[in-house]
């Protein structure tokens, strides 16, 4: 399964079209641990779909996520928005079974074609530093997301959730909004 290890990179400044590799529709295959921070090592896979648009003029995007858990389906959004002034993109969650609550936002960019995001949280009470990375991988155009969480400031990561997506509208390469 997914190598826990990773490099934090500080990002380049970014531009609103950091996301375009990522604007349609998506199947997307989900790997993730059934315990978070036990050192558990088992996965469990499901599938589930995603719809991406640009919003605010390109500067904000959202995706609608249908999640096949084994113990039954949720919707959830993505909110992202970016800041032309500081060149770095916010990440907010919105977990259709927690309407009334948005997660933390990660906050971060691209560097050499991954997107490194990163939040302070609190994970069954115990302070956890979150971090999102964005693998483009272009030549496959099946973009992945992983998300890892760290009990030590970021010294060493434990990757807990992994998506890899692919292309179900039939568009390659990156579309454009006005």
């Amino acid at each position: 399964m997914p190598d826990p290890t990773s490099t934090p990179s500080t990002p380049s400044t970014g531009a609103a079209s950091d996301f375009d590799f990522f604007v349609g529709s998506w199947q997307i295959q989900h790997s993730r641990l059934k315990e978070r921070l036990t050192g558990c090592q088992e996965w469990a896979q499901f599938e589930g779909s995603s719809v991406m648009q640009k919003l605010l003029g390109g500067h904000a995007n959202v995706d609608d996520n249908v999640i096949h858990l084994p113990d039954g389906d949720y919707r959830a959004l993505t909110i992202r928005s970016f800041d032309a002034a500081s060149g770095l993109w916010s990440i907010w969650w919105l977990d259709g079974r927690h309407p009334g609550r948005l997660d933390v936002p990660v906050v971060g960019g691209f560097k050499d074609g991954k997107g490194y995001f990163y939040a302070d949280d609190i994970h069954n009470g115990h302070a956890i530093r979150v971090r999102f990375l964005w693998t483009q991988r272009s030549e496959l155009g099946q973009p992945r997301w992983e998300q890892a969480f760290s009990t030590d400031g970021g010294v060493s990561w434990e990757v807990n959730w992994v998506m890899d997506f692919r292309r179900t509208d039939g568009v390659a390469g990156t579309l454009g909004c006005p």
